[in-house]
């Protein structure tokens, strides 16, 4: 194996794939050429977005958790300004699609976590777009799950340098074979490309964020660098000993709401959650060593709740649920040299409103041509005496291909709340399943259910959701039809399917690809075991070939395929043998 260091000591390269380069349209790149051309503008703020992954909104000693410590990210609250009702998608890839856009989900082709339906429709403008355009490096490390292949990668989609997990997290589908599910020394993508990194993976991202900040620095450019954990997120076996020590030795009961079976995953959930604490207090320590503190944004937030039913400070509901626990994330900014701290917002706010809140505060122009769902909350945060019109935030989401009408939602106003908690993993609305409206000034935990009560407020919320499903669900002629993997371009030879994104058939599944021209291909299989006595049959397009394997093998090839351009479906199955034995990975090399 031939190493090579990148950036950062940690990061060691994994030799088995070339380097492929970064794709950047043309407008881009004029532009940045013409912002590299001017002076450099001091002024405008560097931003840090830190966002975990299933930590709930109670999982800091700020918001009242007696048991967890959580002294660096709790001192962005104190330093800076918080939003007191901010809510996300009750799961990962909504709310990241989200984020990206400052657009509903929706709008966005995505409608899922995995089969095919977490990938991002790759002409959305994203917030690293925006930012490279207006002379900003930007950088991710961590989660993306937007997309595993071209165009829908995030160098694809306007970041300069990426340091990711695929799909879903570590353990998940996406992951190469050899990772075997480890969250310490994990093989991770730089720039697309596998490398082995060393050390915890939340301390390998944060540790890779600091290098991006240091070149920028040297760069002379403003950076946005995205930190996207995938820490707390399962699976918990691999997490730092000697905090699991800590919290497994300390009285849980406080938080347990009485579901002490959870007792153990919790204390390594929190071990999980104490390490990014750790990490946010490194960052914070060198933003102050490099003297850019000042103007620095930095953000916090969680992507959905929590992962097991613990504490979530006075509200009800984890992670996939649509009442608050599932939905509502703690919202820290610190920027000392524009917002006061201890500055309180308490309107409602949402995962929409980062990308127009972050680009007005980086003076970058806003497009026209792509409206957004969210609106900039700076205003807010800054203290301004501002006209601010009450508005509906609506968070939907659930297992299926199309969203369906009234289908496990929540509408959010100022003071109300309908929800219809008809399941997350339901692909079909659960029967008998009644609409709850609360009032959440006088009733923030959500218990006394007023639908019956007040039918005028119901029935408006009711047709505000329904005004809305209308307008989200009519953003493209073909709205909810997935993103096709586009294969045949120089941005990426090897293509790795997973079953993350392989659609459901009646017949068992399919990955929608569309190839570039016509060339060959070899597509090579891969199996966690070895196999043995196998005949594999492999159908692209009107494309059929077949696969025998005698001998235990663990990887097998059919060479030299021609698929001609245009759209074609790819499927395989086990004609001889387990009918368990499909690939785990499919990989399609370009000759």
């Amino acid at each position: 194996m031939a190493r090579k260091t990148i950036n950062s000591p940690l990061l060691v390269q994994f030799s088995q794939f070339s380097t492929t380069p970064n794709p950047m349209t043309l407008k881009h790149a004029l532009y940045f050429l013409f912002i590299c051309s001017i002076a450099f503008a001091h002024d405008r703020p560097n931003i840090v977005l830190i966002m975990t992954d299933d930590q709930g909104y109670g999982d800091l000693s700020s918001m009242g958790n007696t048991v967890l410590d959580t002294p660096h990210i709790d001192s962005l609250a104190r330093q800076g300004a918080s939003v007191d009702t901010f809510y996300v998608s009750p799961v990962c890839s909504p709310t990241r699609a989200s984020l990206m856009t400052g657009r509903y989900n929706y709008r966005t082709r995505l409608v899922d976590t995995f089969k095919g339906r977490s990938m991002m429709e790759p002409e959305e403008y994203t917030i690293a777009e925006a930012l490279v355009e207006s002379g900003y490096r930007t950088g991710i490390y961590g989660k993306w799950h937007l997309g595993d292949n071209y165009p829908m990668r995030p160098t694809d989609q306007g970041f300069d340098e990426s340091l990711i997990h695929l799909g879903g997290g570590l353990g998940q589908p996406s992951e190469p074979r050899e990772n075997n599910r480890r969250y310490t020394n994990p093989i991770l993508f730089y720039n697309n490309q596998p490398i082995q990194t060393y050390g915890y993976c939340t301390d390998v991202y944060f540790d890779g964020a600091i290098d991006f900040i240091d070149e920028s620095l040297k760069a002379e450019r403003p950076f946005f660098t995205y930190i996207a954990t995938n820490a707390p997120h399962s699976p918990y076996h691999d997490v730092p000993e000697a905090l699991y020590q800590k919290y497994k030795n300390r009285d849980l009961s406080p938080i347990l709401l009485g579901n002490d079976q959870d007792t153990d995953t919790v204390a390594r959930v929190f071990a999980m959650n104490e390490n990014i604490d750790q990490n946010v207090g490194k960052l914070l320590a060198h933003l102050e060593r490099r003297r850019i503190a000042e103007n620095t944004i930095v953000i916090f937030m969680v992507d959905n709740g929590p992962n097991t039913r613990r504490y979530v400070a006075n509200s009800r509901g984890k992670k996939n649920e649509v009442h608050d626990g599932g939905i509502r994330s703690p919202f820290y900014i610190r920027w000392p040299a524009q917002l006061d701290p201890g500055m309180r917002v308490e309107k409602v706010a949402a995962h929409i409103d980062v990308m127009p809140t972050l680009l007005e505060a980086a003076q970058a122009t806003l497009p026209s041509d792509h409206p957004f769902d969210g609106r900039s909350i700076l205003p807010l945060l800054e203290g301004d005496s501002v006209n601010w019109p009450d508005r509906s935030l609506i968070l939907q989401i659930h297992r299926g291909d199309e969203p369906i009408p009234l289908h496990h939602i929540a509408v959010r106003e100022q003071r109300w709340k309908l929800v219809h908690p008809t399941g997350f993993s339901n692909s079909s609305m659960a029967p008998d399943v009644p609409l709850e409206l609360y009032d959440m000034v006088s009733d923030p935990a959500e218990t006394k259910n007023l639908f019956e009560e007040r039918p005028e407020i119901a029935n408006r919320l009711i047709q505000t959701y329904e005004n809305w499903f209308a307008d989200v669900s009519s953003t493209r002629p073909d709205n909810y039809a997935p993103p096709h993997i586009i294969l045949g371009t120089e941005y990426e030879t090897s293509t790795t399917l997973s079953t993350q994104d392989r659609r459901e058939t009646q017949s068992g599944g399919e990955w929608l690809l569309q190839f570039e021209g016509r060339r060959q291909y070899d597509v090579e299989f891969l199996w966690k075991e070895t196999v043995s006595d196998l005949e594999l049959e492999l159908k692209i397009g009107d494309i059929l070939s077949t696969l025998k394997i005698e001998s235990a093998t663990d990887t097998a090839r059919i060479q030299k395929l021609r698929i001609p351009s245009g759209e074609a479906s790819l499927s395989t199955r086990v004609l001889k043998g387990n009918k368990k034995n499909n690939p785990y990975h499919i990989v399609l090399h370009r000759r």
